[in-house]
């Protein structure tokens, strides 16, 4: 046994507890042959028949020493983080180690939307106008110069949690404070995350978004993929990921090059990135750019793309090892099944309906019956998921609307009372 460990290489996968991407992780390992060592604060999410577990304060300051002291005992071939708030402290261990790694402040930069829109500005990158707003302070005067309409975003959250579009003064007022209201409920650890958001200039247009990898500095594009559905607000809730993107050969190396230039202007060099970008009739937008993958489910869409699996991909690069990879005819998509309403999920019928629609190839649903629906702003999971795959993305993309038209969620009512913002009252 000790024979092979010695053989087989070792990554640290530093996560936060409640990551939906671990599992992900461990299993990629093991099809990878890959030991892994889960850095986390859950002392009881792992056994070790599964993968070893490291329990520790992630946000302490003595996390560094302890994962350095770990590698003395298993040397670490690389190191992976799973969420923004770990890559941070992944950038610090792999520069300690001399492995694959984004400098730290590139790191900080991509997880704090604040920081990131001041960097890409300085840079000239391509990006909405923007405020910093403190939510201690009276909002509309510091928004003097933005147009309306306008989105108001939280600093830290992800997965569009707390994003609203605001067309009026009073909107606007109204969504700072639904936000703020949202802040105070989660557990952040940077009190700044809590008392600002950031307001800017809504960009009309499709969005898309780019999965890629960083191999020294230079992006290689894994999967662009296509939001068919406008996204206009007043929330931002995903819903169809198509892919290969159907936009013309010269959008694509727009969208390219603006990634690379943003990734650049962060100081972003190794490792996965996701992207989203709003395609302006004066050219692709940079909206979001984080130094880690998509989120959950929809990360199998690469695996159409590409022929490996996206955590495959980031664990060889972050090993040294970068598989080869292969385009697949067709298209493929996948529909993250939006929460009609707010309520308890009674259940949901029509789901062998919508398996047999031709090219679906999958139907997850996440949320148990019984457990309560929370609609965004405030809500911070989907339903489930519809994954197809076809001879081309138009057909993709008709299989998961057809499967989605044949799903009935029922819902029982929750009464809760909320004020004239839209906040829930105690």
């Amino acid at each position: 046994m000790q024979a092979d460990q010695e053989t087989r290489p070792c990554l640290l996968l530093i996560a936060p507890p409640n990551s939906y991407r671990t599992l992900a992780y461990i299993e990629a390992a093991r099809r990878c042959g890959v030991d892994i060592l889960v850095a986390s604060e859950g002392k009881y999410s792992l056994v070790a028949a599964v993968a070893g577990g490291l329990h520790l304060d992630l946000d302490a300051p003595e996390a560094l020493d302890i994962l350095l002291s770990a590698s003395r005992e298993r040397p670490f071939s690389g190191v992976v983080a799973t969420d923004d708030v770990t890559v941070e402290l992944a950038s610090r261990i792999a520069g300690a180690l001399g492995l694959p790694h984004n400098p730290p402040r590139a790191a900080r930069l991509s997880c704090r939307k604040d920081l990131s829109r001041h960097a890409l500005a300085g840079a000239g990158v391509s990006i909405p106008e923007f405020r910093l707003v403190d939510l201690h302070k009276p909002v509309i005067p510091q928004l003097e110069g933005l147009a309306l309409p306008c989105v108001v975003k939280p600093l830290s959250l992800s997965a569009s949690r707390g994003v609203i579009r605001a067309n009026t003064r009073e909107e606007l007022q109204s969504a700072c404070a639904r936000v703020s209201h949202i802040l105070a409920g989660e557990d952040l650890p940077d009190p700044h995350t809590v008392s600002h958001v950031l307001v800017e200039q809504f960009i009309p247009g499709p969005e898309v978004a780019l999965e890629g990898l960083l191999r020294d500095g230079r992006l290689d594009v894994l999967a662009v993929f296509d939001k068919p559905d406008p996204l206009q607000g007043p929330c931002f809730e995903e819903t169809y990921y198509i892919t290969p993107s159907r936009h013309a050969a010269g959008v694509l190396g727009n969208i390219h090059t603006s990634v690379t230039a943003a990734c650049a202007a962060l100081g972003l060099r190794e490792g996965p990135i996701h992207a989203e970008l709003r395609l302006a009739d004066t050219g692709a937008v940079v909206i979001e750019i984080a130094s880690r993958t998509i989120g959950g489910e929809c990360a199998r869409l690469l695996d159409f793309g590409t022929g490996r699996d996206l955590e495959s991909l980031v664990i060889a690069h972050a090993i040294g090892k970068p598989p080869a990879t292969r385009i697949q005819p067709g298209g493929a998509g996948v529909l993250m099944i939006p929460i009609p309403e707010a309520g308890i999920l009674r259940r949901v019928e029509g789901i062998s309906a919508a398996r047999a629609v031709p090219f679906i190839e999958d139907i997850v649903i996440s949320i148990r019956e019984g457990y309560e629906l929370v609609p965004l702003p405030e809500g911070s999971s989907y339903l489930g998921f519809i994954f197809a795959r076809a001879p081309s993305p138009q057909q993709a993309e008709a299989a998961l609307r057809a499967a989605h038209a044949c799903l009935k969620f029922v819902v029982a009512p929750v009464m809760k009372l909320v004020d004239a913002d839209g906040i829930p009252v105690l």
